[in-house]
């Protein structure tokens, strides 16, 4: 009755909900920009290999030989994680633009250029004699990094929907079908993409004019700060934990349907932690305890749900030829945390013998790991991984090499297989009906 009724009125809705062009933008903005926050993560993950860790160990020499390399990671993360929030911007126009099917590009750069006049552009510098003086002109690496996100998808959202809009009312400057296409698109781009930064320049005059402040500094201080701090809570983090579940159960892509709050409120902190770590060297002074690998390195090994935990259980447990069919199927890609031939050829979804386990496993996964993060017993995930990371070994890299991490990981994976063993010889004794 219930899983007739979740697929009457639930899934409908999630349906849309996951369809829907600007929420799908969010999301592969997000995507989009991986190898930038990728190519950052590694930077600061080799400078915690060659310059944090010999120092611990009072292995200077190291650290000295290698200082060539140490510069480098330096150069790449000011070009990708000190810079996010611009790189965001682009992302989110581009990826709108598609969504309204106009030109991308254009989309793209107006964003962009949108962002950067949100962006205050004076700074106060302190001298040597203890006075300071204001200087303009300045765009600070603290305004443009992962500080910055919820600036640039707000901003960069407003000011591409007018671009869009006027493009697709036609009010643009139409040349002659002789000229080159690229020059035609250029110059119907022109009075929408004008209109889009003025609309964006307006109000953050205003708002320094009349209230003293700026439109980064509200969208900082009354949108992105609290979304991140309400992110942060338990509950917060076990709801997204089992809506996950529930998507997944009914066949929707739970990761992808979530996207922008998973990206958009849990990577912002990711970034925020990476940044800060490769500021101070220091893992007591990461700010977040909770961020988007975290969900990757305790609870979804192998996928959501933590599918390589039923995997190991069916493989002990199970008597029935067509589940261990399955699963001997599914094993070599559930490592690398690709769990739709075992939520779909099990099945899982909608199956109810594996709903409970398949909420519950995960919950509890990431209430152990919620509470081992918050009491010290293991540092935060501050890198990005790749996702197709190995269970453990992502807990492993995703914490700086953190040995407590990767047992942590591996205690959870213990547990996981514990609960789901109990649903695997439950389902031994489960008639199927053909």
């Amino acid at each position: 009755m219930f899983t007739s009724w979740m697929e009457e009125k639930f899934v409908p809705v999630a349906a849309k909900i996951g369809s829907q062009k600007h929420l799908v933008a969010i999301r592969d903005a997000f995507i989009s920009i991986m190898p930038i926050t990728m190519a950052g993560s590694i930077a600061v993950l080799l400078n915690a290999i060659v310059r944090d860790l010999p120092a611990k160990f009072e292995l200077n020499g190291i650290t000295e030989a290698f200082q060539w390399l140490i510069g480098i990671n330096g150069n790449v993360w000011w070009g990708t994680l000190a810079t996010l929030s611009m790189v965001f911007a682009f992302a989110i126009g581009y990826q709108l633009s598609k969504a309204y099917d106009t030109n991308p590009l254009a989309g793209g750069l107006i964003s962009f250029a949108s962002f950067i006049i949100a962006t205050p552009q004076s700074t106060v510098v302190a001298l040597e004699d203890g006075t300071t003086i204001g200087a303009w002109g300045n765009l600070a690496v603290g305004y443009l990094d992962a500080k910055g996100l919820f600036t640039a998808l707000i901003v960069g959202f407003i000011a591409t929907i007018i671009y869009a809009k006027m493009m697709k009312k036609n009010i643009t400057i139409k040349l002659p079908e002789q000229v080159p296409p690229a020059v035609s698109k250029a110059f119907a781009a022109i009075i929408p993409g004008v209109t889009a930064m003025y609309a964006i320049g307006l109000i953050t005059w205003a708002l320094d004019k009349f209230a003293g402040t700026s439109l980064y500094a509200l969208i900082l201080e009354y949108v992105q700060m609290p979304f991140l701090s309400m992110s942060q809570g338990l509950g917060s983090v076990i709801i997204i934990t089992a809506c996950v579940s529930i998507f997944w159960f009914f066949g929707l892509h739970g990761s992808n349907v979530l996207a922008p709050v998973l990206d958009g409120i849990y990577k912002t902190a990711l970034a925020e932690n990476t940044n800060i770590y490769n500021a101070t060297q220091s893992i007591s002074e990461l700010k977040y305890i909770w961020t988007r690998g975290s969900f990757d390195a305790y609870a979804w090994m192998g996928g959501a749900g933590c599918t390589i935990a039923l995997i190991i259980a069916i493989f002990i447990f199970s008597k029935r030829e067509e589940t261990r069919a399955v699963a001997k199927l599914s094993a070599p890609m559930g490592l690398f945390n690709i769990n739709e031939p075992v939520v779909f050829g099990l099945p899982i979804v909608l199956n109810p013998v594996y709903l409970i386990p398949w909420v519950l496993v995960p919950t509890v996964l990431v209430i152990i790991a919620y509470a081992a993060t918050s009491i010290g017993l293991v540092p935060p995930v501050f890198l990005e991984v790749p996702w197709v990371m190995p269970p453990v070994l992502y807990a492993w890299f995703a914490t700086g090499f953190s040995f407590s991490a990767a047992l942590l990981a591996l205690f959870n994976l213990a547990v996981g297989i514990a609960i789901w063993s109990v649903f695997v010889i439950i389902a031994n004794r489960v008639e199927i009906k053909e």
